[in-house]
Order: structure tokens, then C-alpha cells, then sequence
């Protein structure tokens, strides 16, 4: 096996490797949040590890130096989307996050799309190009998702408190005519206590 075989198919390890750890990190973050500090550790880790996996790179030539740089960077894009999805811990970000994936997963793509020629280099770049599309897709529509869903919890809340009220006023106007049956001082007890119950003034 070539050297250029073997630097495509570690390439690709690695790279499989860096987006299903980065996934699992981006759909974490959707119940946990970062503080402010492990945001900026997050960075300066992703710093750091951009730096030795684009080193390693160095010993490579060609197309698989290619490759692997696109990998490195891609891992380091999603590293710092990832942290800040789960520092800003809103759809927004997590759809940044994941669109983040995305790219990354189409740079890397195409550059491997370049060992290839004619009609197979042509499918590979429109199957990278479907995956990036369909990336994005998916990331904008659980954000969209997501702040309806938000929008319906307040919605909902709003409806409960709204009826609750509703409820309280039919009960009291219920007590007031129960009120309407006595007369006196009885009448005005009733009157004051129906007042008191339901928060009239």
C-alpha cells in the first residue's frame, strides 16, 4: 500500500474520529451550558490542538497533506462551535454548531474528491455539496424547532395565566351573588370576605 493510501486512510480515521467526538459534544451542550472561563479554555484548547494536528501534517506531501490540513482545521472550527454553543446554550449557536459540522465535513470532502477523476471526481464533489446542503438543512430546521417550541411554552404560559384569572373572576362574581341572597351586615361580611378570597379590592 502507498504512502498516500495509508495518509488517506489515517486522514480519515482521524477525521471520522474528530466529528463524532465533536458531535457528541455539540448535542451535549443542548442540556448543559459552559461557564465563561471553560469557554475560553475550550478556544485555547482547540488552539492547541489545531497546532499539533496541522505539525503533523508536515511530514505529508501532495493531496494528503491537503487533506489532512483541511482536517485539522475543520476539527478546530467545530471544537470552538461546539464550546460556544454550550456557552451561549441557544438554538442559534447549537444550529452554528452543527452547520459548523457541515462545512467541515465538506472541506475535507472535497479535498479527497481530488484523488479522484472524471465522472467519480464529479459524483464526489456533488455528493459532498448534497451533504452540506442537507447539514445546514437539518441544523436550521431544529433551531426553527426549537424556538417555536419556546415561543409556544410562553404562549402557553400566557394562556394559563390568562384563564387562571378568568376562572378566579368567574368564581367570584359566583361568590358575590351568593352574597345577593343575605342583607345587612351578613350581606356586607360575605361581600367583604368574597373580596379578600379572591383578591378584589
Amino acid at each position: 500500500m502507498s504512502k498516500l493510501m495509508i495518509a488517506l486512510f489515517v486522514s480519515a480515521g482521524l477525521g471520522f474520529a474528530g466529528v463524532a467526538a465533536a458531535q457528541v459534544q455539540v448535542y451535549a451542550s443542548k442540556t448543559a451550558s459552559m461557564s465563561k472561563e471553560g469557554y475560553a479554555l475550550a478556544k485555547k484548547n482547540a488552539d492547541a490542538q489545531y497546532k499539533i494536528d496541522n505539525d503533523a501534517c508536515s511530514s505529508l506531501s501532495g493531496n494528503a497533506k491537503e487533506i489532512c490540513a483541511a482536517d485539522a482545521k475543520g476539527k478546530e472550527t467545530i471544537a470552538k462551535a461546539d464550546a460556544e454553543a454550550a456557552y451561549e446554550n441557544t438554538p442559534k449557536a447549537r444550529e452554528h454548531a452543527r452547520v459548523a459540522h457541515a462545512q467541515a465535513n465538506y472541506d475535507v470532502a472535497i479535498e479527497k474528491c481530488d484523488d479522484l477523476a472524471g465522472n467519480p471526481k464529479d459524483v464526489c464533489v456533488k455528493e459532498a455539496k448534497a451533504a452540506l446542503v442537507k447539514g445546514k438543512a437539518d441544523a436550521k430546521v431544529d433551531r426553527v424547532t426549537a424556538d417555536t417550541r419556546k415561543d409556544a411554552t410562553a404562549k402557553q404560559a400566557e394562556a394559563s395565566k390568562e384563564a387562571t384569572a378568568d376562572k378566579r373572576d368567574a368564581e367570584y362574581k359566583v361568590a358575590i351573588e351568593k352574597c345577593d341572597a343575605l342583607a345587612g351586615a351578613t350581606k356586607d361580611v360575605c361581600v367583604s370576605n368574597a373580596k379578600v378570597q379572591y383578591g378584589k379590592s
